[in-house]
């Protein structure tokens, strides 16, 4: 049977039929390469690679940001449509592809306004320019003397007597230009989409169930598969290994067949039901790895384990401040894995021949993903395209790079296309999860209220650089990122940064992840942990003096930006001042109000949380939050208060309830039960507020109130009851411990 091909056509793909050229001195590959006919990526530098203007007086963008649910498709088409003078209605984009987009890196760490805006930015300026410049030849007149409405350019003074559409200059032809990086950029007072909020692009489809995602898809003679595995990942390194595998355990499960490379096993059948029944009775005997630490010894094997050590931030002479503080507060915080786990687990499909292998996946990295796929299977890149589909979401690195490698394994074995959909139990028990972390902090204030010592050391490993499904299809140890790298380190933003501090230190103590669980990326990675850590001992520094938690960070903040954060949080819940659990009641449900701040990278949050917790039970009910975040320019201000609200309901989460189970030998945590999350019904209020700077510089939006929401939580846990939780997630039981002083 001939392979299925079931990438866009041209016509479909640009949806206006338009010609567009990665133009490039080097000759004609990367020209071919944004049409479409030959591997990317096209030329960066090349206008035709981000935009194409078309003869209906619309424009195709291109960017290498995926849609993962976050909005920002609706956020680069208002930076594009900004400097083109364009309508949002005349705008249209592309999902990712490797040989159509250009490669702007992985879609994480709020990267996508504040990284891969710049770019289509100065693009679209420069094509603007352009257009005057060919507007002004055709009418006559200086470029001075123009006006764009919707593409449309007149003279001003003329009420449109004389005019010329952008279409008309150049419509479906290539611009032939490079990026010359001085074309002129419009500034804050002539905005007319930046700052505003025009509705997502892409909910009208979604809305109305008419959006296709990666879970829909389906091409004719495709077969079903599943991988195989053992119920929950062993140790970082040891993989899952068979030992034997019985063929004839799924012979009577029509043409179900088992595939192997390397230490890989999947399987596959023509009907999806199959292939789940295969994967389940698949008699495989796996070799057992090294003991893994488990739950209950998991710090202390941190703690005593061999390091890697760093010092991230040092300034002054700490130890001398603390011998001469008049209050010195500090303790031990433990934090949890955590995993990414997609609503629907991860799914791929894959075409793959001899010549060529089309694949379709979730990948929040095209190119690095072509990279990858290339090297399982034993192809050159150029002979890998890989095409981005929304999945149900991610949060970091979840497996979809391991559905993508596996579907390609199982297509290239057996000579037809391959939907792969991972087993909730394979999503939970093998997911990279977001790493366990441990710290111990300790700050100290003088009799005036200034912080003036502040020390945090914490204990953590890194991210994987590789997946399962590579790592045991090419039969090698599992890769970790170089220690000393920023994955394994502590994040200095977020470990008192926000202070003025005279007198701080902040070191890192990176732990191999060999005997542990497989790490990487988890939305605002470890920041949750340092904010939970050093965010309580700053609330007890307040308390120590006597001091309202937020007069008491007012006083102690040196940057505006910080400031204005945690203003915008505290007016928007009406903080009233007072000391932190004063007065407590005796009462069985109890309310706290506590207040934060965090970050992730270089924007600025703030979270005050009302919490209720009943003391018999141990529930905590997280009622209302407020959150405040400085992100810069807000390229489009609901987008960013979309965001807050999914954090901070996230965050709430990951604080209450989220933790991966596991004992010496596996991850115990295979689904929702034992690995609960929040409900629907339990989700609490979210109030968000936006500090809008248009004249600073776009910076991330997806992570930043995270952290902060996680520490004001847990103040305020503090603040209904006059006990502290030192580990998250604050579980009924742990919240017991607390309140019986057994903690």
């Amino acid at each position: 049977m001939s392979p299925v091909d079931f990438t866009l056509s041209r016509r479909e793909l640009l949806r206006g039929g338009a010609l567009v050229v990665g133009f490039s001195m080097a000759g004609a590959a990367p020209a071919r390469a944004a049409r479409g006919d030959a591997a990317g990526p096209p030329d960066p530098v090349a206008i035709d690679t981000w935009i194409a203007i078309h003869a209906d007086n619309t424009a195709t963008v291109y960017t290498g940001k995926c849609e993962l649910g976050q909005g920002n498709t609706t956020g680069l088409l208002q930076i594009a449509a900004e400097e083109l003078d364009f309508g949002m209605h005349q705008m249209k984009s592309v999902s990712l592809d490797t040989n159509v987009t250009p490669d702007q890196g992985a879609t994480s760490s709020s990267s996508s306004i504040e990284r891969g805006g710049p770019q289509l930015r100065a693009a679209a300026a420069e094509a603007r320019r352009e257009l005057l410049a060919r507007a002004s030849r055709v009418l006559g007149v200086q470029i001075g003397s123009l006006l764009v409405n919707d593409g449309v350019v007149s003279i001003a003074g003329e009420n449109n007597f004389r005019s010329v559409k952008y279409g008309d200059l150049l419509g479906d032809k290539p611009f032939n230009l490079k990026f010359t990086g001085v074309a002129p950029q419009k500034p804050p007072g002539r905005y007319r989409l930046l700052g505003k909020r025009p509705a997502r692009v892409d909910m009208p489809a979604k809305a109305a169930g008419q959006y296709t995602h990666m879970h829909h898809l389906r091409v004719p003679g495709m077969l079903h598969g599943r991988v195989v595995l053992p119920r929950g990942q062993r140790s970082f390194g040891a993989g899952a290994r068979p030992l034997s595998i019985d063929e004839a355990s799924i012979r009577h499960i029509p043409a179900a067949r088992v595939v192997r490379k390397g230490d890989f096993v999947g399987v596959v059948a023509e009907r999806e039901w199959d292939a789940i029944k295969a994967a389940r009775e698949l008699k495989v005997t796996w070799l057992d790895g090294p003991e893994l630490a488990g739950n209950e010894n998991l710090y202390e094997h941190m703690r005593a384990g061999k390091t890697t050590d760093t010092q991230i931030a040092k300034k002054g002479d700490p130890a001398t401040a603390f011998a001469k503080a008049a209050h010195v507060r500090g303790s031990t915080y433990k934090c949890p894995y955590q995993g990414h786990l997609p609503f629907a687990p991860n799914c791929a499909l894959a075409d793959v021949t001899a010549e060529r292998a089309l694949i379709k996946s979730s990948t929040q990295d095209v190119y690095s993903s072509r990279a990858q796929i290339a090297e399982v299977l034993g192809m050159p890149q150029e002979k890998v395209r890989v095409q981005y589909n929304e999945g149900s979401g991610t949060f970091g690195r979840s497996c979809y790079e391991d559905a993508s490698q596996a579907a390609a394994i199982l297509s290239q074995a057996v000579g037809k296309p391959v939907r792969v959909q991972y087993m909730r139990h394979d999503e939970h028990g093998w997911d990279n999860y977001g790493p366990a972390h441990l710290a111990e902090v300790r700050a100290g204030v003088d009799a005036d209220g200034n912080i003036i010592a502040y020390e945090y050391d914490g204990w953590q490993h890194g991210w994987t650089v590789t997946t399962t499904v590579s790592d045991s299809a090419l039969r090698k140890p599992g890769s970790e990122r170089a220690q000393g790298s920023g994955s394994i380190l502590v994040n200095p933003m977020s470990t008192g940064s926000m202070y003025k501090i005279p007198n701080r230190r902040v070191s890192s103590h990176a732990v191999p992840m060999e005997g542990y669980l497989r790490g990487a990326a988890l939305r605002s990675p470890l920041d949750l942990s340092f904010a939970f850590a050093s965010e309580q001992t700053i609330d007890e520094l307040a308390k120590a003096l006597g001091m309202d938690p937020f007069e008491f960070r007012r006083k102690n903040i040196g940057d505006r930006r910080w400031l204005g954060v945690l203003d915008a949080a505290a007016e928007a819940a009406n903080w009233r001042k007072r000391v932190s659990a004063t007065p407590l009641s005796n009462d069985e449900i109890v309310t706290g109000r506590g207040i934060a701040l965090g970050t992730h990278h270089v924007s600025y949050g703030a979270a005050v949380a009302d919490i209720e917790v009943n003391k018999r039970t141990g529930v905590i009910v997280a009622k209302r939050l407020f959150g405040a975040m400085d992100c810069g320019l807000a390229v489009n201000p609901a987008l960013v208060e979309n965001q807050m609200v999914g954090q901070m309901i996230q965050s709430t989460s990951r604080v209450l309830k989220e933790e991966v189970i596991f004992d010496k030998k596996a991850v115990t945590s295979l689904d929702w039960v034992s690995y609960p999350v929040l409900r629907f019904a339990e989700h609490p209020e979210v109030i968000p507020v936006v500090v809008q700077r248009l004249d600073e510089p776009s910076t991330g939006a997806g992570e930043e109130v995270m952290g902060a929401t996680a520490a004001a939580i847990a103040n305020a846990f503090f603040d209904a009851t006059g006990a502290r939780l030192r580990q998250f997630p604050m579980t009924p039981a742990r919240v017991q411990a607390a309140l019986d002083g057994r903690t």
